[in-house]
């Protein structure tokens, strides 16, 4: 008795296209659970939290100090969260390079870039979800207020929110591109609260630093929505901090040996 078998067909296709890839949502959710999902990241977006609850309290309390305005509010707010949530979106580009971990990322997804891609896309969702958190904040300050009978000026815009949004999430990329490039989670943190404040300093005997490179100028007018006559300043300083410092930190990550 002879038995005939069906001819196998081979997909050459198939062959060159190998295998299948990890689908970009399922890296964003992972570094998404990397930046949460921790003991200690949890310590830190509740400290994060309540830094912000805390500052945000500052205007309520203290109605002399600081404008009585719904921008004003929005703007304290803004100052709270960048206290403490670049550091969490730092981490991200920096906790696998101090606890060796990442041959194991990057053994399960070769091509570096979409991991760095969904780091990124992690760290615009927390800043997002940040800023909407820091309004909340600040809307629940302004209710506080209204109540014990301040009269408050109601100036919020399109414009207003959009910068507030922009300021927040400028800080966290800038604390992104430091990790980027550090990839040492001690020095990266240490070096997004000197390195401003040092170059805060040189602003004070220069112009040329204090308007062009220095985040707190520029960075303030992109915050209080004066755009107007400040767009080249805001730029050049916007590359100092975070295009060239990301870019970099985007071919160090590609290229660095992790053997």
């Amino acid at each position: 008795m002879s038995t005939s078998l069906a001819p196998q067909t081979f997909d050459l296709e198939a062959a060159h296209r190998g295998p299948s890839s990890i689908p970009f949502s399922r890296l964003v959710a992972v570094e998404w659970i990397k930046a949460t999902d921790t003991r200690a990241a949890r310590w830190l977006l509740a400290l994060v939290a309540l830094s912000t609850a805390a500052v945000t309290l500052v205007p309520v309390v203290s109605p002399t100090g600081f404008e009585q305005t719904h921008a004003g509010y929005l703007r304290v707010a803004a100052f709270g969260l960048t206290i403490l949530l670049p550091v969490v979106t730092l981490l991200l580009f920096t906790g696998e390079w101090s606890q060796r971990s990442v041959m194991t990322t990057f053994t399960q997804e070769p091509r570096r870039i979409r991991v760095v891609n969904a780091k990124l896309a992690v760290s615009l969702l927390l800043g997002t979800g940040g800023a909407v958190f820091g309004g909340m904040l600040a809307t629940a300050g302004l209710v506080v207020a209204s109540a014990s009978g301040r009269a408050l000026e109601a100036d919020l815009s399109v414009g207003v929110v959009v910068s507030y949004l922009v300021f927040v999430l400028l800080n966290v990329l800038a604390a992104v591109a430091l990790g980027a490039v550090l990839q040492h989670s001690g020095a990266a943190i240490a070096a997004s609260f000197a390195l401003p404040a040092s170059v805060a300093l040189l602003g004070k005997a220069s112009t040329l630093v204090s308007e062009w490179i220095d985040m707190s100028t520029p960075w303030n007018w992109v915050l209080e929505n004066d755009w107007g006559g400040h767009l080249p300043q805001i730029t050049v300083s916007v590359l100092f901090w975070v295009v060239a410092p990301l870019a970099a930190g985007i071919i160090r990550t590609t290229r660095r040996d992790v053997g």
